[in-house]
């Protein structure tokens, strides 16, 4: 029986890294996107044809509400529905059986204060790449402000278990690289839903996958067990500080959940790339304009008026 060749094994296993499993992963997926969009069945667009020249009211109304279908999907940006909708489903059920019981166990066994120190270490740790996507944007001054939080909140605020920067005024920021490419002019590009991560689009999910994740400090911590137990904790922090809105969204979303889901996470991530601030949209013309007004039409002349005129 031959002997395994242990340097080889160790070899290998040296090649085969997370960071390339993860590369694996984000080209998998883009990859069964492209073949969403090529194997997507074409939806008809006239009843009255396909039905051999009967027209009816019915078909009339099926193929009003069906062009309508397909100029929602245009304005959503969502040419591969069918595939998100497939992990929306799954990454509902992770977070229904999985995800939101751990979380529920947590807040009912952790005190308040202590979810809160937790809350503001993992805080802490994102505001380095922060501070470098807010230089990147030509930001300077949040910059500074992220660099100052994060060391007052690492040394007096005790490894960031505290929140001393923003009673000193340090607000809080929330920047990512794909809020950036926003800034540079990238555009969103199609509706995306990622696995584990949720809603997203074309720019920003290789941002989090490959950019945003190698920045973030925890990603090169180099005892194994305990990067994954940290970054485990992350996610379950996460989730219990959205029980709450969660409960309420479920209730607000009505039966078509992915719908309801998809629009506000694009328009809280419009909010997000202007700072608060999205311009907004152009009035339709001619809505302020006032009407103006109806010629006079000219008094008919009588008899009388022509006697008069003599």
């Amino acid at each position: 029986m031959p002997v395994p060749d242990i340097n080889k094994t160790k070899r290998m296993s040296s090649i085969v890294t997370p960071r390339h499993v993860r590369q694996w992963l984000f080209s998998g997926l883009c990859l069964l996107a492209l073949g969403a969009c090529s194997t997507a069945p074409n939806r008809p667009t006239d009843d009255v044809a396909s039905g051999g020249g009967a027209a009816s009211s019915g078909a009339v109304t099926s193929n009003a509400s069906t062009n309508d279908a397909a100029d929602n999907r245009d304005d959503a940006h969502d040419p591969i529905e069918g595939f998100n909708r497939a992990i929306f489903t799954f990454n509902d059920k992770l977070d229904r059986y999985f995800i939101k019981p751990i979380a529920k166990g947590y807040r009912a066994i952790t005190p308040k204060p202590v979810i809160n120190s937790i809350s503001n270490f993992f805080s802490n740790l994102h505001d380095p790449p922060i501070m470098l996507y807010n230089l990147l944007q030509g930001k300077p001054k949040q910059a500074a402000s992220d660099l100052g939080r994060f060391l007052v909140n690492s040394t007096v605020g005790i490894a960031g278990l505290f929140d001393v920067a923003t009673k000193m005024g340090l607000e809080k920021h929330s920047e990512d690289f794909g809020q950036t490419l926003a800034v540079w002019g990238v555009g969103e590009g199609p509706y995306l839903v990622l696995p584990f991560f949720g809603p997203s689009n074309l720019r920003d999910g290789p941002s989090l996958l490959l950019v945003d994740w190698q920045t973030y400090p925890l990603t090169h911590l180099e005892d194994r067990d305990t990067r994954y137990a940290l970054l485990f904790l992350e996610v379950v922090q996460r989730r219990e500080q959205l029980l709450d809105a969660s409960d309420i969204l479920e209730q607000a979303a009505g039966k078509d959940q992915y719908v309801f889901m998809r629009e506000a996470y694009r328009q809280n991530r419009r909010n997000q790339i202007y700072d608060g601030n999205p311009p907004q949209a152009a009035p339709p013309p001619g809505l302020f304009e006032e009407d103006e007004p109806a010629p006079k039409s000219p008094t008919p002349s009588t008899p009388g008026d022509a006697t008069q005129s003599r």
